[in-house]
């Protein structure tokens, strides 16, 4: 087969980090304060907002081409948008009951002794009337130069996550939504609401992160779906559809991508297999610029999967772990890209080594701190991991 000449895919940054970084002792006590109701919200933001440009100088010190907040205003990664839309409410603890079984992270919680999970239920129209990630981006952009801003990145929580963790049965009230359409219609107008305002205020990069499309990746959750004989692809097929609908017409400066890995709680994973079973729909289906995979461990599986990705897409390897401080070796970090564009190259279709090299980029395979007390790794380490990633991207791209 002849080798094709590629249509270049959006620019992309070759040293990333996923999103979350440690907060300080004394902001993760005082995000324990809050909980308790010995702080006000004012407060804690106030102490987050004054922790905000150590963060950013610690990505710039090292050298990370695009830049966070760290997620420091959020108790865990996915916090934001569900809990602001009008017509959904938070439930503390809800039930376990009314949890997908088969889910990986309701086994190992309930393993912990876990009997429910705070989560949300749509009693209304779900509407998006004021904005959510916006504090966010401004406080960030204030810390960066105009030049620098659109090397900024929003994440989010993915869309379909209360769909993913509830189903049909229990994400809406009935008499609300007759049926997931109308609930997904809803939700991607807010979505695509929010990502509008977020780009009128200059924001170039957004990221889904949803540890969700790696949940297909388990054997485990397949054989618990088809125990209740419900079909794993037409749930992921209307997943990417969500996400196809929010993504669709966006400006062409605008670079959006997806995050997936196995699960990230304070070290812990949640399940494991490779990405064989959903990789050409992923890389294929899904309208994104940029897929952000985990690749750490034995538990993502080999690099063959990525023989599906397409022209004009990117992929960042997350080749290094946030679960430990021990630092990995940069020449196994550099023979793993060499073998990764092997693969995109001699892929669908084929392409030179030097294209598929240049749809790659690397970075830790999640954040360092999905939920606010962080991984088991210290500040330095944490340092050294990213001082990791941009010292190997530059003996790999220059």
């Amino acid at each position: 087969m002849a080798i094709q000449t590629l249509t270049a895919a959006k620019p992309c940054a070759r040293a990333h980090h996923i999103g979350s970084l440690l907060r300080t002792k004394k902001l993760v006590e005082k995000r324990i304060a809050y909980h308790s109701g010995q702080c006000t919200d004012a407060e804690l933001k106030a102490l987050e907002d004054e922790a905000l440009p150590a963060l950013v100088k610690l990505q710039k010190d090292v050298g990370i081409d695009v830049i966070t907040d760290g997620e420091v205003h959020r108790d865990v990664y996915m916090q934001g948008i569900f809990e602001s839309l009008d017509g959904m409410v938070m439930v503390p603890n809800r039930s376990f009951s009314e949890f997908r079984p088969y889910l990986p992270y309701i086994s190992t919680f309930k393993a912990m002794g876990v009997e429910g999970w705070t989560s949300g239920y749509c009693t209304g129209k779900l509407r998006r009337s004021k904005p959510i990630y916006t504090h966010d981006f401004v406080t960030l952009k204030q810390q960066v130069a105009p030049e620098d801003v659109p090397k900024l990145k929003v994440t989010m929580c993915p869309p379909t996550w209360m769909h993913l963790s509830h189903g049909s049965e229990f994400t809406y009230d009935h008499s609300v939504y007759q049926n997931d359409e109308e609930y997904f219609t809803d939700v991607v107008q807010a979505f695509r609401e929010e990502i509008q305002e977020l780009y009128a205020l200059g924001c170039r990069r957004i990221q889904f992160d949803d540890p969700g499309l790696c949940f297909f990746c388990s054997d485990a959750m397949i054989s618990g779906m088809e125990a209740q004989s419900l079909d794993y692809k037409q749930l992921l097929d209307q997943h990417i559809d969500v996400y196809n609908r929010i993504t669709v017409d966006r400006p062409a400066d605008l670079i959006i991508g997806v995050h997936t890995c196995r699960g990230n709680m304070k070290g812990i994973h949640f399940t494991e297999g490779g990405y064989e079973r959903v990789a050409k729909k992923l890389l294929c289906d899904l309208d994104m610029d940029v897929f952000y995979l985990e690749y750490d461990t034995d538990r993502a599986g080999g690099l063959e999967p990525l023989r599906y990705l397409p022209p004009g897409k990117h992929v960042v390897l997350g080749l290094v772990t946030t679960k430990s401080g021990a630092l990995e070796s940069i020449e196994a970090i550099k023979e793993r890209v060499r073998r990764a564009a092997e693969i995109v190259a001699e892929g669908e279709p084929k392409r030179a080594y030097e294209d598929a090299l240049d749809q790659l980029s690397i970075s830790p395979q999640c954040g360092f701190a999905s939920v606010f007390e962080g991984n088991p790794i210290t500040e330095e380490e944490q340092k050294q991991k990213l001082a990791l990633v941009v010292e190997a991207a530059k003996e790999i791209w220059g």
